[in-house]
């Protein structure tokens, strides 16, 4: 037994989230923050001997007081652990003793949960089972529903592990034919959120690559729906990476493909394509594709990407939302925009309501700050995009910030920029990025 794992034993350490209540403690005396391991990454160091990569070194060498070639060295021979290992039991052995602690027992549960479905997913070696593909079912529609509802290094590490799992079973060439379309599909939603990660992230090469890869998966699928959905992923990488030729060009391609689904994707795409057309100035276009965006709406019947929601519907409050961006970013303010951009942020309010999203709440609250702007009122602005500026780091991602930043470029034209109230708004904004984003990396 190494060194590291008797340590931590005799300390009562048991699980990752034991770990983790004195690893944030080592860190915060060493002056770091958000270098929090992953609770899969602590696991593979205390029950596989993996050796930690050397950001979360200094910390972990803090907390324990020994060197990192200490503690991944064997154990002194007559070291007696203080607590039997839970990877090492028997299922029959893991029982609740009386009194113990319900968030223990549901922190040592969800390690439970995780070994069998590593067991689960290796156990089908000559071929994917019926099992199998359910669990993968069931994980794929929780990250697709959580993902624009936390922050993303909360389902970073599930998302690339579900993504690699798929990956796997679709090399190793014991897949039914059968099977086949359906792991396609959860490799072309996996590949998709891993790539709207990297562009959350402002990685957008990394963004696009990623998005050809659930193309790929997409086509092998012969899935319209989601073809056309990866279009639209190409778009929003460009615009929000300052492309907007490349923006509607995609947005223009994705639309064509879902002319005929009845599904919310085909709407998305027009909401992608008005708001490039903004970007570019052209106002006419705007205006037909917003148009024909609401005449499409009475007629949708919700699709299998509808059922998965979360980046995968297009909700109405939505539609609205990328509506009244189309007509910010084009310079228009006035009472009955304003009215419809506060019905934008109305519409996410409800943080319980299935079409919720933080990044959507976010933009919308932008959106009236600049609609606010452009008539004149700083102080309503200023109202508008507070909670935006309240936001915790892990919140913010690169959409935000470039939606904040234009707020902040508004401020600096016309006879407002010389209000002493636009001049603290815009001081207070220009520091919103300075500590952004606590996001993982790579």
């Amino acid at each position: 037994m190494l060194f590291f794992r008797s340590t931590l034993e005799a300390r009562g350490i048991r699980s990752p989230d034991d770990f983790l209540l004195d690893y944030r403690k080592a860190a915060e005396r060493l002056g770091l923050r958000d270098v929090d391991p992953a609770p899969k990454t602590i696991e593979g160091w205390i029950y596989e001997g993996r050796k930690p990569q050397r950001v979360f070194r200094p910390v972990i060498v803090e907390m324990l007081g020994y060197s990192i070639e200490q503690l991944w060295s064997e154990a002194p021979e007559g070291t007696t652990p203080h607590f039997v290992p839970l990877a090492g039991a028997l299922p029959t052995a893991l029982h609740a003793d009386v009194g113990v602690d319900l968030d223990e027992m549901k922190r040592t549960g969800a390690m439970a949960v995780r070994r069998a479905k590593d067991f689960l997913l290796g156990a089908d070696r000559e071929r994917v089972g019926d099992d199998t593909l359910g669990l993968l079912d069931d994980e794929v529609r929780r990250l697709a529903a959580e993902y624009p509802r936390v922050p993303l290094s909360t389902v970073w590490p599930d998302l690339l592990e579900t993504q690699d799992q798929v990956f796997r079973l679709l090399e190793g060439g014991r897949v039914r034919p059968s099977q086949l379309r359906d792991l396609n599909v959860a490799g072309a939603v996996l590949s998709f959120l891993v790539a709207k990660g990297f562009n959350d992230m402002e990685v957008p090469h990394e963004a696009m690559t990623m998005t050809r890869v659930a193309a790929a998966c997409a086509r092998d699928a012969e899935h319209p729906g989601l073809i056309a959905l990866t279009d639209g992923l190409k778009s929003l990488i460009a615009y929000w990476a300052d492309k907007p030729e490349d923006a509607y060009h995609y947005a223009s391609k994705g639309a064509d493909t879902a002319a005929d689904l009845q599904g919310t994707v085909g709407l998305w795409l027009l909401g992608l394509q008005a708001r490039a057309a903004a970007v570019l100035g052209d106002e006419a276009t705007v205006r037909a594709v917003n148009q024909q965006a609401t005449d499409r709406r009475e007629n949708v019947v919700p699709d299998d990407l509808d059922e998965l929601g979360g980046l995968f519907t297009y909700a109405r409050e939505k539609q609205l939302y990328y509506a009244v961006e189309s007509e910010a970013l084009l310079g228009h303010g006035g009472p009955q925009l304003a009215a419809l951009a506060e019905e934008a942020v109305l519409g996410f309010s409800n943080p319980d309501a299935p079409s919720w999203a933080f990044g959507d709440l976010a933009g919308s609250q932008c959106d009236l700050a600049l609609v606010r702007l452009f008539s004149g009122d700083v102080e309503g602005a200023a109202a508008a995009i507070r909670p935006v500026l309240d936001l915790p780091a892990s919140h913010r991602n690169n959409g935000i910030i470039v939606s904040a930043m234009r707020v902040r470029n508004s401020l600096t034209a016309g006879p407002i920029r010389t209000a002493v109230s636009a001049r603290d708004l815009r001081a207070e904004i220009e520091a919103f990025p300075a500590s952004r984003p606590a996001l993982p990396r790579g």
